[in-house]
């Protein structure tokens, strides 16, 4: 955020990308003090962050007062700012994936992910049976089927990764960093870098670290 003077008064420039980068939330553990229909509130030292989950996983939540973890999808807009929550790594990464896909948006995505067990959903897609998104809003049969075109190739890919995941990618997110920052950081690097030790350093820097 660029803070500077303007015959008008303060003048505020927001770097909506900058603050993204920033203060990316991509993992919560705290007590439950809040449920409904479609979210839940965590308070994380004494903040509460309210955090959208899908319909299988809010039938699962603890009691109130209860502590909860999860990972999570923040959503950057510039009237708001949105978590959504997820209890395993394999569930955002799908989440994530569904994301990547043009005119699939966040409650759409979170839609799709409520349809079954993971593996159950990739094996459908892979099936391409496209009944699969029968019911949710928005998804008729000829979207239904560009979204299983374009989820097949990177449900493979996936499940490629899962043996060569990048080790510079896996030191930076066990340095805090989220799984997008890490990706753009390394992004910036040189292909002609081949070295985890050296790429992970200039990732640092990229990072402002």
């Amino acid at each position: 955020m660029a803070l500077g003077w303007s015959p008008d008064g303060l003048n505020f420039d927001f770097n909506w990308k900058s603050i993204y980068n920033r203060l990316m939330i991509s993992y919560l553990q705290g007590k439950i003090i809040l449920k409904k229909d479609k979210f839940v509130i965590l308070e994380v030292a004494g903040v509460g962050y309210k955090v959208f989950l899908n319909r299988q996983n809010l039938s699962r939540l603890p009691e109130i007062g209860e502590n909860l973890k999860v990972f999570t999808f923040q959503n950057v807009k510039e009237e708001a700012l949105d978590l959504y929550g997820f209890f395993t790594y394999d569930e955002l990464e799908f989440f994530e994936t569904l994301m990547d896909i043009r005119g699939v948006g966040p409650k759409s995505a979170l839609d799709i992910s409520a349809l079954g067990s993971l593996d159950k959903i990739k094996d459908r897609i892979l099936k391409q049976d496209e009944k699969i998104f029968e019911g949710i809003p928005g998804i008729g049969s000829k979207k239904a089927m560009t979204i299983i075109l374009e989820l097949t190739g990177k449900i493979k890919m996936l499940g490629q990764k899962k043996g060569s995941v990048d080790e510079a990618e896996g030191a930076l997110m066990q340095l805090g960093f989220s799984k997008q920052q890490a990706k753009d950081a390394l992004s910036r690097i040189p292909g002609s870098i081949k070295a985890p030790e050296e790429r992970i350093k200039l990732a640092l820097k990229n990072l402002g670290k």
